[in-house]
C-alpha cells in the first residue's frame, strides 16, 4: 500500500464516531469535587459548581479490556478499524501529544453526565524525532442531563519508530499549545515568564488560562529574575531514553518569587544535588533544538 493510498483510506474515518454512548460512572458530586481541589491546591468553589478542568474527570475510569472507552460507553468499531490500518502500516507505536477542553456550562452536583466521540482529522504523514506517522484528533463532546456542557480534544501520534544505524538520538520537544505558547516563546528570548492574575495578582507557573485564587482569566507576565533553590529533586535511571545519559538530577527549584518549575540541575554531579542548594537559570539549546531552561548549581 503506497503512502498516498494509505492517507487516502485512513481520511474516509474522518467524521466517524470514535465512541458512543458514554456515560460517567457517578453524577457530578461534592465530595469528588472538595478531594479534586484539596489534591490540586484549587479553592472549593464558592457556588458549589465543579471547576471547569475537572470537565474529563467524570468520564475517566481505570484501565479495561478492549473496546471499553473507559467511560461506560463502547469504542466504535470505525477507531479500531483505523488503529489497525495503521498498526499495519508499521504505525505500531503510539504517544499522546496534547489535548484541548472547551468549557460550555458550569457542571453542578447531581448533574448526569454523557459523552459521544468522533473522530474529527488524521493528518498527512509528518516526520518526528520519534518516528514518522499520522496524527489522529478525537472530539468528546460532554453532556450534562442532555445539555452540551463541555468539548474535549485528544491527539495522539501513531508512528513507525525511528531507529535507524547510526541515527543521533534527539531529545523531545516540548508540547507549545495555545495555553503556554507565550511562556515558550519567552524562553526562547531566554526568559521564564511568570503569569500574574491582574485581578487579584497571584503568580502562577506553569502557566494556565485562569487563576486558581479567584477564577480571573484576565493576567499579565513578569519575568523571573533567575534565582532559586532545589524545593525537591529525583534522580532519574530508569527508564532510559537515547537523547539523555542517566542518571541525572531533575529538580522542582523555587523561584525568588515564590512559584516553582521543573528543570536539570547542572553544574555539579546528580548525587551532590541537595534541597535548599541555591541555583541560578540558564538556557540551553540541546542538537539544534529548541532553547528549555535548566538550573546551574551554586557551589
Amino acid at each position: 500500500m503506497t503512502t498516498d493510498g494509505l492517507y487516502e483510506r485512513l481520511v474516509a474515518y474522518v467524521g466517524c464516531p470514535a465512541a458512543v454512548a458514554g456515560e460517567g460512572r457517578d453524577p457530578v458530586n461534592t465530595p469528588m469535587i472538595r478531594h479534586w481541589c484539596e489534591a490540586m491546591g484549587h479553592p472549593v468553589p464558592p457556588d458549589g459548581t465543579a471547576p471547569a478542568p475537572m470537565l474529563q474527570v467524570w468520564t475517566m475510569r481505570g484501565l479495561s479490556g478492549p473496546g471499553d472507552t473507559g467511560g461506560g460507553g463502547s469504542r466504535a468499531g470505525a477507531y479500531d478499524e483505523l488503529l489497525t490500518l495503521l498498526d499495519e502500516a508499521g504505525c505500531t507505536a503510539v504517544v499522546a501529544t496534547d489535548c484541548e477542553q472547551e468549557y460550555l456550562r458550569p457542571l453542578r452536583p447531581g448533574d448526569r453526565i454523557t459523552f459521544d466521540a468522533v473522530i474529527e482529522s488524521v493528518s498527512p504523514r509528518k516526520a518526528t524525532r520519534l518516528g514518522s506517522g499520522y496524527f489522529v484528533t478525537t472530539r468528546m463532546d460532554l453532556r450534562a442531563d442532555g445539555e452540551l456542557a463541555g468539548r474535549h480534544r485528544f491527539r495522539i501520534l501513531k508512528y513507525a519508530p525511528a531507529g535507524t544505524p547510526g541515527d543521533r538520538p534527539r531529545r523531545p520537544r516540548p508540547v507549545v499549545n495555545r495555553d503556554n505558547a507565550g511562556y515558550w516563546e519567552g524562553v526562547e528570548r531566554h526568559e521564564l515568564l511568570i503569569q500574574r492574575c491582574s485581578s487579584c495578582g497571584t503568580l502562577r507557573l506553569p502557566w494556565l488560562p485562569g487563576c486558581n485564587s479567584c477564577g480571573s482569566g484576565a493576567w499579565d507576565t513578569l519575568p523571573a529574575c533567575g534565582r532559586g533553590t532545589v524545593f525537591s529533586h529525583v534522580v532519574v535511571h530508569h527508564p532510559p531514553f537515547p537523547a539523555f545519559d542517566p542518571p541525572y538530577a531533575v529538580a522542582l527549584v523555587e523561584l525568588a518569587e515564590g512559584v516553582r518549575v521543573l528543570g536539570g540541575v547542572v553544574g555539579v554531579p546528580y548525587e551532590k544535588v541537595r534541597i535548599g542548594m541555591p541555583v541560578t537559570l540558564e538556557f540551553r539549546h540541546a542538537d539544534g533544538e529548541p532553547a528549555v531552561p535548566v538550573f546551574r548549581a551554586e557551589v
